[in-house]
Protein backbone atom coordinates (compact mmCIF):
# COMPACT_ATOMS: atom_id res chain seq x y z
CA UNK A 1 0.00 0.00 0.00
CA UNK A 2 1.39 3.41 -0.97
CA UNK A 3 0.64 4.99 2.42
CA UNK A 4 1.71 2.06 4.62
CA UNK A 5 4.75 4.06 5.86
CA UNK A 6 2.42 6.64 7.48
CA UNK A 7 2.17 5.95 11.25
CA UNK A 8 -1.18 4.92 12.72
CA UNK A 9 -2.25 4.69 16.36
CA UNK A 10 -5.45 2.70 16.93
CA UNK A 11 -7.55 3.15 20.06
CA UNK A 12 -10.34 0.60 20.34
CA UNK A 13 -12.78 -0.02 23.15
CA UNK A 14 -16.42 -0.33 24.20
CA UNK A 15 -19.03 2.42 24.20
CA UNK A 16 -18.42 5.42 26.52
CA UNK A 17 -14.95 4.23 27.53
CA UNK A 18 -13.53 7.69 26.83
CA UNK A 19 -11.58 6.55 23.78
CA UNK A 20 -12.89 9.41 21.62
CA UNK A 21 -11.59 12.11 23.96
CA UNK A 22 -8.25 10.33 24.38
CA UNK A 23 -7.79 9.68 20.64
CA UNK A 24 -8.71 13.24 19.68
CA UNK A 25 -6.29 14.80 22.22
CA UNK A 26 -3.47 12.40 21.29
CA UNK A 27 -3.96 13.36 17.62
CA UNK A 28 -3.82 17.06 18.59
CA UNK A 29 -0.62 16.63 20.60
CA UNK A 30 1.12 14.74 17.80
CA UNK A 31 -0.28 16.92 14.99
CA UNK A 32 -1.87 13.80 13.43
CA UNK A 33 -5.15 13.40 11.55
CA UNK A 34 -8.07 11.97 13.52
CA UNK A 35 -10.66 9.35 12.60
CA UNK A 36 -13.64 8.80 14.87
CA UNK A 37 -14.86 5.63 13.16
CA UNK A 38 -17.82 5.21 15.52
CA UNK A 39 -19.19 8.50 14.25
CA UNK A 40 -19.31 7.03 10.73
CA UNK A 41 -21.92 4.53 11.94
CA UNK A 42 -23.73 7.31 13.80
CA UNK A 43 -23.63 9.50 10.67
CA UNK A 44 -25.04 6.63 8.61
CA UNK A 45 -27.77 6.14 11.25
CA UNK A 46 -28.58 9.88 11.33
CA UNK A 47 -28.77 10.01 7.52
CA UNK A 48 -31.01 6.92 7.45
CA UNK A 49 -33.35 8.46 10.05
CA UNK A 50 -33.47 11.81 8.22
CA UNK A 51 -34.17 10.17 4.87
CA UNK A 52 -36.66 7.72 6.37
CA UNK A 53 -34.68 4.84 4.87
CA UNK A 54 -36.18 1.40 5.47
CA UNK A 55 -34.07 0.14 8.36
CA UNK A 56 -34.49 -3.45 7.17
CA UNK A 57 -32.97 -2.60 3.78
CA UNK A 58 -29.32 -3.41 4.41
CA UNK A 59 -28.20 -2.43 0.89
CA UNK A 60 -29.92 0.97 1.01
CA UNK A 61 -28.16 1.71 4.32
CA UNK A 62 -24.82 0.51 2.89
CA UNK A 63 -25.29 2.88 -0.06
CA UNK A 64 -25.71 5.81 2.37
CA UNK A 65 -22.56 4.71 4.24
CA UNK A 66 -20.45 4.45 1.10
CA UNK A 67 -21.06 8.06 0.08
CA UNK A 68 -20.93 9.85 3.44
CA UNK A 69 -19.57 13.40 2.91
CA UNK A 70 -17.80 13.39 6.28
CA UNK A 71 -14.91 15.43 7.65
CA UNK A 72 -13.43 16.11 11.11
CA UNK A 73 -12.32 19.63 11.90
CA UNK A 74 -11.30 21.14 15.24
CA UNK A 75 -13.15 18.55 17.27
CA UNK A 76 -16.32 18.97 15.22
CA UNK A 77 -17.94 16.37 12.95
CA UNK A 78 -19.20 17.72 9.64
CA UNK A 79 -21.72 16.03 7.35
CA UNK A 80 -21.37 17.85 4.05
CA UNK A 81 -20.99 21.31 5.61
CA UNK A 82 -23.34 20.86 8.55
CA UNK A 83 -21.94 20.49 12.06
CA UNK A 84 -23.72 17.38 13.38
CA UNK A 85 -21.52 16.78 16.45
CA UNK A 86 -24.55 17.22 18.73
CA UNK A 87 -27.17 15.51 16.55
CA UNK A 88 -25.28 12.22 16.31
CA UNK A 89 -24.96 11.94 20.11
CA UNK A 90 -28.71 11.45 20.65
CA UNK A 91 -29.41 8.00 22.15
CA UNK A 92 -31.78 7.05 19.29
CA UNK A 93 -28.95 7.60 16.81
CA UNK A 94 -26.43 5.73 18.98
CA UNK A 95 -28.64 2.70 19.38
CA UNK A 96 -29.42 2.50 15.67
CA UNK A 97 -25.70 2.95 14.90
CA UNK A 98 -24.88 -0.06 17.06
CA UNK A 99 -27.49 -2.14 15.20
CA UNK A 100 -26.35 -1.18 11.70
CA UNK A 101 -22.70 -1.71 12.70
CA UNK A 102 -23.60 -5.41 12.85
CA UNK A 103 -24.54 -5.40 9.13
CA UNK A 104 -21.70 -6.84 6.98
CA UNK A 105 -22.54 -4.75 3.88
CA UNK A 106 -22.44 -1.51 5.90
CA UNK A 107 -19.05 -2.40 7.44
CA UNK A 108 -17.73 -3.24 3.98
CA UNK A 109 -19.04 0.07 2.57
CA UNK A 110 -17.19 2.02 5.28
CA UNK A 111 -13.94 0.04 4.96
CA UNK A 112 -12.41 2.00 2.06
CA UNK A 113 -13.71 5.29 3.46
CA UNK A 114 -11.76 4.65 6.69
CA UNK A 115 -8.53 3.63 4.95
CA UNK A 116 -8.63 6.99 3.16
CA UNK A 117 -8.03 8.82 6.46
CA UNK A 118 -4.45 7.52 6.63
CA UNK A 119 -2.57 10.63 5.53
CA UNK A 120 0.78 12.19 6.45
CA UNK A 121 2.07 12.97 9.00
CA UNK A 122 0.01 10.26 10.78
CA UNK A 123 -3.40 9.13 11.99
CA UNK A 124 -5.04 8.36 15.31
CA UNK A 125 -8.08 6.14 14.68
CA UNK A 126 -10.65 5.39 17.35
CA UNK A 127 -13.34 2.73 17.19
CA UNK A 128 -14.16 -0.91 17.81
CA UNK A 129 -12.13 -2.69 15.10
CA UNK A 130 -9.40 -0.23 14.14
CA UNK A 131 -6.54 -2.46 15.33
CA UNK A 132 -8.15 -5.78 14.39
CA UNK A 133 -9.65 -5.10 10.95
CA UNK A 134 -8.99 -1.65 9.49
CA UNK A 135 -5.36 -1.00 10.48
CA UNK A 136 -3.99 -4.39 11.64
CA UNK A 137 -0.41 -3.19 11.00
CA UNK A 138 -0.72 -0.01 13.10
CA UNK A 139 2.47 1.03 14.91
CA UNK A 140 0.63 1.32 18.24
CA UNK A 141 -2.60 -0.40 19.24
CA UNK A 142 -4.46 0.46 22.44
CA UNK A 143 -7.50 -1.28 23.90
CA UNK A 144 -9.13 1.26 26.20
CA UNK A 145 -11.87 0.14 28.56
CA UNK A 146 -13.64 0.94 31.85
CA UNK A 147 -16.29 -0.70 34.05
CA UNK A 148 -19.94 -0.65 32.88
CA UNK A 149 -20.81 1.63 35.84
CA UNK A 150 -18.02 4.12 35.07
CA UNK A 151 -19.05 4.22 31.41
CA UNK A 152 -22.76 4.70 32.14
CA UNK A 153 -21.83 7.52 34.53
CA UNK A 154 -19.71 9.21 31.82
CA UNK A 155 -22.48 8.85 29.23
CA UNK A 156 -24.97 10.34 31.76
CA UNK A 157 -22.72 13.34 32.39
CA UNK A 158 -22.08 13.77 28.65
CA UNK A 159 -25.81 13.80 27.83
CA UNK A 160 -26.78 16.12 30.70
CA UNK A 161 -23.95 18.54 29.82
CA UNK A 162 -25.22 18.66 26.24
CA UNK A 163 -28.79 19.37 27.29
CA UNK A 164 -30.23 15.90 26.60
CA UNK A 165 -32.38 14.13 29.19
CA UNK A 166 -30.91 10.93 30.64
CA UNK A 167 -31.86 8.14 33.01
CA UNK A 168 -29.06 6.28 34.78
CA UNK A 169 -30.86 2.93 34.89
CA UNK A 170 -31.67 3.05 31.18
CA UNK A 171 -28.09 4.01 30.39
CA UNK A 172 -26.71 1.07 32.38
CA UNK A 173 -28.86 -1.40 30.46
CA UNK A 174 -28.07 0.38 27.14
CA UNK A 175 -24.32 0.15 27.77
CA UNK A 176 -24.66 -3.55 28.64
CA UNK A 177 -26.83 -4.25 25.59
CA UNK A 178 -24.38 -2.47 23.28
CA UNK A 179 -21.43 -4.32 24.81
CA UNK A 180 -23.29 -7.55 24.15
CA UNK A 181 -24.01 -6.64 20.52
CA UNK A 182 -20.46 -5.39 19.93
CA UNK A 183 -18.71 -8.42 21.40
CA UNK A 184 -20.98 -11.06 19.89
CA UNK A 185 -21.53 -9.83 16.34
CA UNK A 186 -20.30 -12.16 13.60
CA UNK A 187 -18.31 -9.53 11.71
CA UNK A 188 -15.44 -7.71 13.47
CA UNK A 189 -16.53 -8.33 17.07
CA UNK A 190 -15.06 -6.06 19.74
CA UNK A 191 -11.90 -7.80 20.97
CA UNK A 192 -8.45 -6.45 21.85
CA UNK A 193 -6.15 -6.49 18.79
CA UNK A 194 -3.12 -8.75 18.82
CA UNK A 195 -0.27 -6.89 20.54
CA UNK A 196 -2.56 -4.17 21.91
CA UNK A 197 -1.74 -2.29 25.12
CA UNK A 198 -4.61 -2.67 27.60
CA UNK A 199 -5.72 0.53 29.38
CA UNK A 200 -8.47 0.48 32.04
CA UNK A 201 -9.60 4.06 32.66
CA UNK A 202 -12.29 3.36 35.34
CA UNK A 203 -10.25 5.34 37.89
CA UNK A 204 -8.21 7.54 35.56
CA UNK A 205 -8.69 11.06 34.29
CA UNK A 206 -8.65 11.68 30.54
CA UNK A 207 -5.30 13.49 30.93
CA UNK A 208 -3.71 10.47 32.60
CA UNK A 209 -4.94 8.18 29.82
CA UNK A 210 -3.64 10.59 27.12
CA UNK A 211 -0.26 10.74 28.85
CA UNK A 212 -0.03 6.94 28.94
CA UNK A 213 -0.79 6.57 25.22
CA UNK A 214 1.78 9.27 24.33
CA UNK A 215 4.33 7.49 26.52
CA UNK A 216 3.74 4.18 24.71
CA UNK A 217 4.09 5.93 21.34
CA UNK A 218 7.34 7.66 22.39
CA UNK A 219 8.78 4.28 23.39
CA UNK A 220 8.37 3.03 19.80
CA UNK A 221 10.89 5.53 18.46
Amino acid sequence: MPNSHIPVITIDGPTASGKGTVAHKVADKLGFHFLDSGSLYRLTALTAIRRATDLHDEHAIAKLAEHLPVSFAGGEILLAHENVSQAIRAEEVGNLASQIAALPTVRQALYALQLGFRKAPGLVADGRDMGTVIFPNAQLKVFLTASVEARAQRRYKQLIDKGFSANMEDLLSDVQARDDRDTHRAIAPLVPAEGAHFLDTSNMTADQAIEQVLKWYAQLK
